[in-house]
């Protein structure tokens, strides 16, 4: 599904959270993978899995480490330690 370089960010358009670290991700220029989970309800089960929660977003980073609802901060902080940004 993704290759080990990729960001994969699970969330909805519906979501205040999804939506802005969606927003955060394209103002800094990085790409990812966006599972839309209104489009793919099946994909909120390899969220849960991936998280072991139902809150999203759910961002999976290339270190196979992921945050589920983070702050602007964490996705930063993040994005810093794996030299993204």
């Amino acid at each position: 599904m993704t290759s080990p370089s990729t960001i994969t960010m699970f969330g909805a358009d519906w979501c205040r959270d999804c939506v802005r670290t969606k927003r955060q991700l394209d103002d800094l220029g990085i790409s990812y993978e966006y599972v839309d989970l209104v489009a793919d309800p099946a994909a909120a089960d390899v969220a849960r899995e991936i998280s072991g929660r139902t809150n999203i977003p759910v961002v999976v980073y290339p270190d196979a480490s992921h945050h589920v609802e983070p702050s602007n901060a964490d996705v930063e902080a993040k994005l810093r330690e794996l030299s993204l940004i």
